[in-house]
C-alpha cells in the first residue's frame, strides 16, 4: 500500500517540478527585481513609492471599480443563462454553443472588435442609435472618461460571463432532484425553490466563480489594451497596464516589479480562503 501510494507521487512529480519552475522561476526573479536586486531602474523607494504615486492610485482604484462591476454582472447573467440552459427547451445544444461563444474570443481581439463599434465616426452602435432617434449625432464614447470605463465593462461582461455560467451550470446539474419534488410537493413556488432550494445549494459554486472570475479580472490586460490603451488619460488603466507601462514603455523595471509583486500578493489574498475551503472539503 505505501508503496503503491509513493508511485502515485513519482507520477506527477514531473508536471510539479515543471510548473514549480515555470511559476516559480518568474516569481522570485521579479520578487528580487523589486526590491533592486537585479539592477532593475524605478523611482527610490520602490514599494514606498507606489503609496504616493498618483498614477498607481488611480489604477488601483480602476481595477477595484473595474473587478466588483464585471464579477457582480457575470454572476448575474451567468446564473440566469445557466437556469435557461438548464431547463428543458428544444435544441437544448444549439443555445449552449451560442452562449458560450463569447468566451472563445480572445480579449485582445474583443477590445479591438468593440474598439471599432463604438468608433464616432464609423461605428455601428452610433448608426444605430441615431436611426432609432435614441441620439442626434455621434458621441464618443470611449474618449469620454466616465463611458470609457462604463464600455469596458460592459464588453468584458460580454465577453467573460461564460466562464461563471459554466460553473454556475455545472452546479446546477449536481443539485438532486429530489429536493425539487420535495419543494413541489410542499407547494414550493418558482421563487420559493429558487431561493430555498436552488441559491443554497449553488452557494458553493458561486463562491468558486466569484473567486477565480476576481482573480481573471484583476490580471486582465488584453480588453484594456485593445479597446482603450488605458485612456482617454487614466481613466481605465488598470493594474496590470500599469505594470506595462512601467515596465516596457517607461523602462522603470524595479518599479513595476514592485507593483506586480503588490498585485500578485493580492491576488493570493483572494485566493488563499478558496483554496482553504478546497483542501477542507477533501479531508
Amino acid at each position: 500500500m505505501i508503496g503503491e501510494r509513493w508511485t502515485a507521487y513519482w507520477f506527477v512529480l514531473p508536471g510539479t517540478v515543471l510548473l514549480a519552475a515555470i511559476l516559480g522561476f518568474p516569481a522570485i526573479a521579479s520578487i528580487l527585481e523589486s526590491f533592486g536586486l537585479q539592477g532593475g531602474a524605478g523611482p527610490a523607494g520602490g514599494y514606498a513609492a507606489l503609496l504616493s504615486d498618483a498614477q498607481f492610485l488611480t489604477a488601483s482604484f480602476n481595477t477595484a471599480l473595474f473587478v466588483v462591476c464585471v464579477v457582480t454582472l457575470h454572476i448575474i447573467l451567468g446564473l440566469a443563462v445557466a437556469l435557461l440552459l438548464n431547463s428543458q427547451i428544444r435544441h437544448l445544444w444549439f443555445f449552449r454553443v451560442v452562449a458560450i461563444l463569447p468566451w472563445t474570443v480572445p480579449d485582445v481581439i474583443g477590445g479591438l472588435i468593440f474598439r471599432f463599434m463604438l468608433d464616432p465616426l464609423s461605428g455601428g452602435v452610433n448608426a444605430l442609435a441615431i436611426r432609432l432617434q435614441l441620439m442626434q449625432q455621434p458621441y464618443d464614447w470611449l474618449g469620454d472618461p466616465d463611458w470609457a470605463m462604463v464600455s469596458v465593462i460592459m464588453a468584458e461582461t460580454w465577453r467573460g460571463y461564460p466562464y461563471p455560467m459554466l460553473i454556475l451550470l455545472a452546479g446546477l446539474q449536481a443539485i438532486p432532484k429530489e429536493q425539487y419534488e420535495a419543494a413541489a410537493i410542499d407547494g414550493a413556488g418558482a421563487w420559493a425553490t429558487f431561493t430555498n432550494v436552488t441559491l443554497p445549494s449553488l452557494m458553493p459554486m458561486i463562491l468558486i466563480a466569484v473567486v477565480l472570475d476576481v482573480i481573471w479580472q484583476c490580471r486582465l490586460f488584453g480588453m484594456i489594451y485593445g479597446m482603450t490603451n488605458g485612456g482617454p488619460g487614466d481613466a481605465t488603466q488598470n493594474l496590470s497596464l500599469f505594470v506595462y507601462r512601467q515596465y516596457f514603455q517607461f523602462f522603470e523595471t524595479s518599479y513595476a516589479a514592485s507593483a506586480a509583486v503588490v498585485l500578485a500578493a493580492v491576488l493570493l489574498a483572494v485566493a488563499v480562503p478558496y483554496i482553504r475551503a478546497t483542501l477542507r472539503e477533501k479531508d
